[in-house]
């Protein structure tokens, strides 16, 4: 990409609509405008203020009428991407905005790549890579509590969190440099103490966004959720209840769910990716055998697993298999049927699993469903039961980056008590400070650069 180049891409959906955008950016964008948009003042884009809409129509070549549009420009920096703007607002037809983007192209214009105008924008300064990610974290919204999550990370909360830290470390390192500068200098001892403590300090800092990393991939991405239990003790019926809406058959034959049923729900402003599966138990049936093994398979990769047993029977063989399956990652045990009376034995599977991990419900009539509800966002966001005014860090990258960096502080923590030469210690500073710059984009290659802006759609 060259940013002297002048691009042009549809900002909106393609296809039928109301409005439909067309946007130029570069540094011969009026000009380009101009070539083929007349207003019907006649005066130019440039005669008047900027971020003044116009009205007028583009034409084409032959000087035909293609689209009566409003047209607007934005003076640089002012723009989205920091560059001169001109944004030609037409009707939303398929056919108008191919029209009118092809002449664009004549004009001078290229098609812009994906995420071209978010890359530019990173590109010049006006937002950092955390903010740029963000961009399509709003686009991808899957409910008001993510969208508020991406508003606030595109708006710079997590930029000025990080800055903070880098600071910090920066900071650090410059004390220890002039320890090795001044040896002769009585301030060793009391330096490398203010040291440990700022380090200290950093990691805590990189430690909380940590905590709430869970909360964040969970809205920005959805939880994968696995319905698991033997045949018959109510999946299909709780995953019909949680949806509202009869998705999955229900039957009192075991065995009737052979295969995965995946559903993505809002629940209470949770996103989950919800799998009823079919129910683990022995059998010679070959097709339910199939059903069983991808069971086992999606449960590996599940991020909770809810499993249900049947309150009005005692517990199984099978279903202590089950419960015993889930130990190693985060489960709740729905104890289903509470509307018959009750034969299992519940007092010892909470002693057993924890109480506060067991609810009883029943699918039929919805009682406890509220309960389960209180107990996912308990487990999404933790103590408050809510998503809190705090930052949260949504991206997998950004997680993963930050355990490099909290990796790398803690070994400089130990080389601090093992008295390793002060080289070494600022090795290790210096890759926490590199971990946190390829989050903001301060340290980052050209190559994660790409990698990242490939993933946005045409136009933005």
């Amino acid at each position: 990409m060259f940013i002297e180049d002048t691009i042009s891409a549809a900002a909106t959906a393609m296809g039928e609509g109301a409005i439909g955008i067309v946007r130029i950016s570069g540094p011969r964008s009026c000009e380009i405008a101009e070539r083929i948009f007349k207003s019907a003042s006649g005066r130019s884009l440039t005669k008047y203020p900027p971020n003044t809409l116009l009205y007028g129509h583009v034409l084409d070549a032959e000087g035909a009428t293609v689209d009566e549009v409003l047209a607007v420009f934005m003076r640089a920096p002012h723009s989205y991407t920091a560059e001169n703007v001109v944004e030609l607002q037409a009707h939303g037809s398929l056919r108008s905005l191919q029209k009118i983007l092809s002449l664009t192209y004549e004009a001078g214009a290229r098609p812009a790549e994906p995420g071209e105008f978010t890359k530019r924008a990173f590109l010049n300064g006006r937002i950092d890579l955390v903010q740029a990610e963000a961009v399509m974290d709003i686009i991808r919204a899957r409910s008001e509590a993510s969208l508020k999550l991406a508003l606030r990370q595109q708006q710079g909360q997590l930029s000025r969190e990080l800055a903070v830290l880098r600071r910090k470390l920066v900071d650090v390192i410059v004390a220890i440099e002039a320890v090795i500068d001044y040896p002769e200098e009585d301030i060793e001892e009391i330096t490398l103490a203010k040291v440990k403590t700022a380090i200290e300090e950093t990691r805590v800092g990189i430690v909380a966004l940590l905590a709430n990393s869970h909360t964040g991939r969970i809205m920005r991405e959805g939880m994968k959720t696995v319905i698991i239990g033997r045949p018959n003790v109510g999946k299909s019926s709780l995953l019909n209840r949680l949806l509202r809406e009869e998705r999955a058959i229900v039957s009192e034959f075991p065995g009737t769910t052979r295969d995965l049923i995946e559903e993505q729900l809002l629940l209470d402003g949770i996103p989950l990716v919800l799998t009823d599966t079919a129910g683990i138990r022995a059998t010679e049936d070959h097709v339910e055998k199939i059903g069983v093994a991808k069971t086992k398979e999606t449960l590996k990769d599940a991020e909770l697993a809810v499993v249900v047993l049947d309150g009005a029977q005692t517990l199984q063989e099978e279903d202590r298999e089950i419960l015993l399956s889930v130990k190693e990652k985060p489960y709740v045990i729905i104890v289903n049927k509470s509307d018959l009376e009750q034969k299992l034995e519940r007092i010892s599977i909470e002693e057993e699993f924890g109480t506060d991990n067991v609810v009883l419900l029943s699918a039929k009539t919805a009682d406890g469903v509220e309960a389960f509800i209180a107990w996912l966002k308990k487990f999404v966001y933790g103590a408050p039961g809510r998503l809190e005014d705090g930052v949260y860090v949504q991206n997998a990258r950004h997680e993963q980056l930050l355990r490099q960096a909290c990796g790398s502080l803690d070994d400089a923590l130990t080389a601090i008590e093992d008295k390793v030469p002060y080289d070494c210690i600022i090795i290790d500073l210096r890759n926490a400070i590199e971990a946190i710059g390829l989050i903001t984009g301060d340290t980052v290659s050209d190559e994660i650069i790409n990698e990242i802006f490939a993933r946005f759609c045409v136009g933005k």
